[in-house]
């Protein structure tokens, strides 16, 4: 959408011109630039208005419930909000997944903005993520975008409810309403190394018998400190997708320190060409 909004932005100057003629005086050339950001700001900011007031209206206490609507608008909407942020997403191993695949991916955790990565790499995946319970104590309009996403909260403090979530991600995943994202670390990694794996977590795949995608994410510290300013580069590969066939007959302990040998592995190699 960034550059179709500068292309209808473009398109409107001459259809105005034509009805107000304030470009036929000489010293008129000036308002050509002017008009072209004002009306590609303007498309901007009614976008995420009509984005944000959509997010508003969830309402958290009720199952997460997402609409084709809203994924289709989150999958224009991603985009452009990487594209002004000057993020660029360098995605390497994507054709491993299966178009429109409902599979668990997990990930790495370097920062807040990766599920947002994610949603921008696989768009027809329609991914949901299990989240910090705190998240939607203290950040209720991110929780609310979440709840729109099939995300659920995970409280990590109380086995029962953990499990209850477990299950309730692992009917999503199975029914084939939406793939699931983990980041099995719990928690976002400050240093960028991979902390240990909360591997009950893997319970999500094998309650569904889905396929997982085993992902790596490197360089989403950088974005904040870089945003509108410098452009970013963030590393993303899919290292390999997993059949229920061939984890199955693995505990999830196992499951773990495998995928987590192969993760440690592949990010430090991208912290070294970094």
């Amino acid at each position: 959408m960034f550059y179709v909004y500068w292309v209808l932005s473009a398109v409107l100057i001459p259809l105005l011109n034509n009805f107000y003629g304030i470009l036929r005086q000489p010293y008129s050339w000036w308002l050509v630039p002017v008009l072209l950001v004002a009306f590609f700001l303007g498309f901007v900011i009614l976008h995420l208005a009509v984005t944000c007031v959509w997010i508003a209206t969830a309402n958290v206490n009720k199952p997460p419930k997402g609409t084709r609507a809203f994924r289709v608008l989150a999958n224009i909407t991603i985009p452009l909000l990487l594209k002004l942020t000057r993020v660029r997403v360098n995605a390497v191993g994507t054709e491993k997944v299966p178009s429109d695949a409902r599979m668990l991916f997990i990930c790495n955790h370097q920062h807040d903005f990766d599920p947002v990565i994610l949603l921008s790499v696989f768009p027809n995946a329609n991914l949901g993520f299990i989240g910090k319970k705190d998240i939607y104590e203290t950040m209720p309009f991110i929780a609310k975008a979440m709840h729109r996403l099939y995300c659920l909260p995970i409280d990590r403090e109380h086995d029962r409810a953990a499990a209850k979530t477990v299950i309730e991600a692992s009917r999503i995943l199975k029914s084939g309403t939406a793939s699931i994202g983990l980041f099995p670390e719990g928690y976002t990694s400050k240093t960028c190394e991979l902390l240990p794996f909360r591997n009950g977590a893997f319970k999500i795949a094998y309650r569904a018998e889905a396929p997982i995608a085993v992902c790596v994410i490197n360089n989403t510290r950088e974005i904040v400190k870089r945003m509108f300013r410098r452009r970013t580069t963030v590393e993303l590969r899919v290292l390999e997708v997993i059949n229920y066939d061939d984890y199955k007959s693995l505990s999830t302990v196992e499951l773990g320190e495998k995928l987590h040998a192969a993760m440690k592995a592949e990010i430090e190699a991208l912290g070294k060409r970094k």
